[in-house]
């Protein structure tokens, strides 16, 4: 049986969705992608800290790893990496949310282990699930996506169905390999990522 230990974090992470948004030039040049971060949990029970499949409680006090049974069960790891999200590969495109874990030695004496750096994609086990197409968040914009022009040629992501702060001005339709695969309606490209990096936006 595996003993439980809390992570503390800062009380800002109790909100961990925040939003980078997508930078565009007006000549429609994509130069950055929409990411969600959070301040890192520092420490964690059994072999791997947050792997996939097992599942984190969250609120004022931080994350907890805690069984996907349990009611305190808040969000499930959908994929897990080690090292830098800047270099590692993209979360699944439906993450919620993304967790930045710190290195960290755990323990002592001969049960003494090591968390090494890396990062945990997260997926809420119930509704609302901003990373869902047109949810207006989650760590990567994908197709169904809705954005809104934020100033200096950056676009945010914001809900599809208005539910945002902001209203959608336009809605990412197809994902292709270059901007000559867009559709002549296209108004707007938009950087995804992945094996096919370019979004066709249209105006909605």
């Amino acid at each position: 049986m595996r003993a439980r230990r809390s992570v503390r974090v800062p009380l800002a992470l109790a909100a961990a969705l925040l939003l980078a948004g997508c930078r565009l030039t007006s000549s429609g040049e994509p130069a950055g992608s929409a990411r969600s971060t959070t301040d890192p949990p520092v420490s964690g029970y059994g072999e791997r800290f947050l792997a996939v499949d097992e599942c984190s409680s969250f609120g004022t006090a931080g994350f907890t790893e805690v069984p996907c049974t349990s009611e305190r069960a808040a969000a499930r790891v959908v994929a897990r990496y080690d090292g830098s999200i800047a270099d590692g590969p993209l979360c699944p495109g439906t993450t919620d949310f993304v967790l930045h874990i710190s290195a960290q030695r755990t323990g002592g004496g001969t049960g003494a282990g090591t968390i090494p750096r890396g990062y945990a994609c997260m997926r809420n086990l119930e509704p609302p699930h901003p990373g869902d197409p047109g949810g207006g968040g989650g760590p990567r914009t994908i197709v169904g996506d809705c954005v809104y022009g934020s100033g200096r040629g950056q676009v945010r992501e914001t809900a599809c169905d208005g539910s945002g702060k902001r209203k959608p001005q336009y809605k990412v339709v197809r994902a292709v390999t270059s901007r000559a695969g867009c559709p002549v309606s296209t108004a707007l490209y938009v950087q995804l990522g992945g094996e096919r990096p370019v979004g066709c936006a249209r105006p909605v």
